[in-house]
């Protein structure tokens, strides 16, 4: 008899995943090796039911991977080193964890030799083509399965489908679909479908709860969150999800996210991201202090790109990798404790406190008085300065105001 072939299916208990465990083993004749990969949106109880809903349904095996510090080092560090917001807006919250997960599930394909891998992503959107993306360039010998995005499949289609095969389960469509990670919550709804139209509070899974005003310092070493109101944090994991514990109940972070899809369409998702808006504006303010204007200049375009193709599912490309180190080394001296005041539905940003802050009163005071050059000094930096300019209206026999109208 010939050996069953195994099949990882990345698991998220929801209905598409539920479907797919179930027909790759009766229709397909795989073995099914059910994973879910932690990125920070599960709590252990969750991971609980997940993993008993996932032996109801005929999996040969349930695991959980918690991959939040894997995700942290290997991307979210980078976001927050290049302030990325896509479109100056976006954290990139369910973008990049997808990398993780896709990277996470081949990986454990490898390890139990699984032949083939599966994923319930549709035909309609990102997710489908970055699991895709990360399977074929560092698992090109494995095949991939995609049961609802090959047979084309309704909601509707899913649902009888299972009922027929007496799965227990809540067939009633949310309002609003929910994905959550560590860096960010996505809500996507009714709202979200058209060029207009903002969501309700009611829409976003943490409510307003805090009021009046609270100050929160956060400590930075080399980039990295290490410190909150006086205690330090050894994993920069545990410093997000304090932070969060402590921002979210002001609603802080909530926007909506207009962007271009991969596949060349305009989409629109809402999200809340309390600690990942905070750390990034946090971090860039101290920059600011820290970084020269070139420094600060060439971040700005590197990290947008990084953040576009991070976004693409472009992990691999080895041009992240030199970005990476860029923005690795640009950090340092960005070190120091930025101030923030939080408040319902915003936060403030109230000052910094740095050992490298060039702003040292010791060089001088802008617009008050200077302590390292004399007036005759600025006069023959400017001649200098604008010469060239200069040069060209005198050769060209040009006047610098008519030129300009």
């Amino acid at each position: 008899m010939s050996q069953t072939k195994k099949v990882v299916l990345a698991f998220s208990g929801g209905l598409d995943t539920t479907f797919c465990a179930i027909h790759l083993r009766e229709e397909l004749g795989y073995e099914v090796h059910a994973l879910t990969v932690n990125t920070g949106g599960f709590s252990d109880e969750e991971l609980g039911k997940i993993e008993a809903h996932a032996l109801k349904l005929g999996v040969k095996s349930f695991k959980a991977v918690d991959a939040r510090d894997d995700y942290y080092r290997d991307v979210i560090r980078y976001l927050i080193f290049g302030n990325v917001l896509k479109n100056n807006t976006y954290p990139l919250s369910v973008s990049a964890e997808r990398i993780v997960q896709a990277i996470a599930t081949a990986r454990y394909a490898a390890e139990i030799g699984a032949e083939a891998v599966a994923h319930g992503s549709t035909g309609a959107g990102n997710d489908q083509v970055r699991f895709d993306m990360v399977f074929h360039i560092i698992a090109p010998a494995v095949q991939i399965i995609t049961p609802i995005r090959d047979l084309r499949l309704s909601r509707e289609a899913e649902i009888e489908y299972l009922k027929a095969h007496q799965v227990d389960m809540n067939f009633e469509k949310a309002a609003y679909s929910i994905n959550k990670g560590i860096w960010g919550t996505s809500v996507g709804g009714r709202e979200t479908l058209t060029s207009h139209g903002s969501l309700p509070d009611s829409a976003y899974p943490t409510q307003l709860t805090a009021e009046g005003m609270s100050e929160v310092k956060l400590v930075f070493e080399k980039g990295e969150l290490k410190g909150i109101n006086g205690v330090q944090y050894d994993n920069p994991v545990d410093a997000i999800q304090a932070l969060q514990a402590l921002a979210a109940p002001f609603a802080i972070g909530r926007d909506i996210h207009v962007g271009d899809t991969i596949i060349g369409i305009k989409g629109r998702v809402g999200f809340e991201a309390a600690a990942p808006v905070i750390i990034i504006k946090a971090h860039h303010l101290l920059e600011k202090h820290t970084l020269t204007k070139w420094q600060l200049y060439w971040k700005d375009q590197m990290a947008a790109w990084y953040g576009n193709w991070l976004h693409e599912g472009q992990y691999f490309d080895p041009v992240m990798r030199d970005i990476e180190a860029f923005l690795s080394s640009t950090q340092a001296f960005v070190s120091g404790e930025v101030s923030v005041t939080m408040m319902p539905y915003r936060f403030e940003l109230t000052g910094v406190s740095s050992p490298h802050d060039l702003m040292s009163a010791k060089f001088g005071s802008y617009g008050e008085m200077n302590k390292t050059w004399s007036g005759e000094d600025v006069k023959g930096f400017t001649k200098i300065f604008g010469n060239q300019t200069g040069i060209y209206y005198q050769v060209n026999n040009l006047n610098a105001v008519n030129e300009k109208d």
